[in-house]
């Protein structure tokens, strides 16, 4: 995996905040309906200058052991060998390699993603919700993320039960990142 881009000199780094980050998926389930499985404990960095896209960069580690889709029996079933093989990995894990500013509020996040020991590029349609102190103590400096992308997952070695379970997983994130 390439080295993160030199940090910008404004740039300040902030830690993702695992309590109140969580990533959504969605993928089908036998064309009955979008299997949801959510995932929270996320770990990671962010640097960034304030109130500019200029010179962001994220690392992100993501708790796979952690997805929930609210039964143990499927839970079990997707940890497995055959789709994402938690016990052989973990976690996945995403480094972002360019930041394309759209606007102020909005950017499209390149990088790339690492899960079940494959790396994908991987561009994330992201929104700046806010940037400001946190209004409880510690008071912190906090800004807060959502984003969306589309992944396969046969391109990351996941093809097992394709008769159930669709390709096309549709990611969204919540993130929140504190300094």
């Amino acid at each position: 995996m390439p080295s993160a881009p030199p940090a910008h000199p404004d740039a300040r780094s902030h830690a993702i905040d695992p309590v109140h980050s969580r990533i959504a998926i969605a993928v089908d389930h036998a064309g009955f309906s979008k299997a949801i499985g959510t995932v929270s404990g996320t770990t990671g960095t962010l640097q960034l200058v304030p109130g500019s896209w200029e010179g962001a960069h994220v690392e992100a580690r993501i708790p796979l052991s952690r997805l929930d889709f609210g039964d143990e029996a499927w839970n079990r079933a997707i940890a497995a060998r055959g789709l994402l093989d938690t016990g052989r990995h973990p976690e996945a894990v995403f480094r972002s390699t360019r930041i394309e500013p759209l606007d102020a509020g909005r950017a499209r996040i390149h990088g790339e993603l690492t899960l079940q020991g494959m790396t994908r590029d991987v561009v994330l349609e992201a929104v700046r919700n806010a940037e400001r102190r946190y209004p409880l103590p510690p008071f912190r400096h906090t800004v807060g993320f959502s984003a969306t992308t589309t992944l396969s997952r046969a391109e990351f070695g996941s093809t097992a039960w394709s008769s159930l379970v669709g390709d096309a997983v549709e990611v969204r994130i919540e993130l929140e990142a504190a300094r």
